[in-house]
């Protein structure tokens, strides 16, 4: 049993096979930075910020999430959304972040007890988005990564940034041949 996760809201302008560029609309995210190696940052991060979505924030607001955990709603509710999104800070650093539902504002948005959580409002942007399934390895992502600058080279399009987004939509228990993933790179 699945159950539909709200995504950010975009406009694909442009698909070419796994490639697409896309018109993101302005959105909020919870995020917090945490170090470590390519593969641990993700779980580290999602802890941090599941904790506030699951309560730990000034509303003492539960999620309700899909199966298999139920809980009982005591206050209003965030609901979980997708991808989980991870962006390279520094050397060893890791920026995690979730997308809060779009029924919220700044102002009605419960804020985090955890000062490792921060909240931030994001701007329309234009990405461009390379999508790919399986595992999110180092090597994979480097691959894939690489593939989407030249393609955005041969579009002639520029990089707003260095670091690229490498989004997942999936929970660890996914199959990995089901998981989705993306990565993203936000143009000028």
């Amino acid at each position: 049993m699945t159950s539909k996760i709200e995504e950010p809201k975009f406009k694909i302008t442009l698909s070419e096979s796994e490639f697409e560029l896309r018109e993101y609309e302005p959105r909020i995210i919870a995020e917090t930075r945490v170090s470590g190696e390519f593969s641990d940052a993700p779980n580290r991060g999602f802890r941090i910020l599941a904790d506030y979505i699951f309560g730990n924030n000034t509303k003492q607001t539960e999620i309700a999430m899909t199966a298999p955990v139920s809980q009982e709603r005591k206050s209003e509710s965030i609901a979980m959304t997708a991808p989980v999104s991870q962006e390279k800070a520094s050397n060893n650093e890791w920026i995690i972040t979730f997308t809060m539902p779009s029924k919220y504002t700044m102002d009605s948005l419960p804020k985090p007890n955890d000062n490792r959580v921060a909240i931030r409002q994001l701007p329309s942007g234009k990405f461009a988005a390379i999508k790919f399934s399986g595992m999110n390895s180092q090597n994979t992502v480097t691959e894939k990564t690489a593939s989407l600058r030249s393609w955005l080279t041969s579009k002639n399009y520029k990089a707003k940034g260095n670091e690229p987004l490498y989004a997942r939509y999936n929970p660890p228990w996914t199959p990995w041949f089901w998981r989705r993933n993306e990565i993203l790179i936000e143009l000028e």
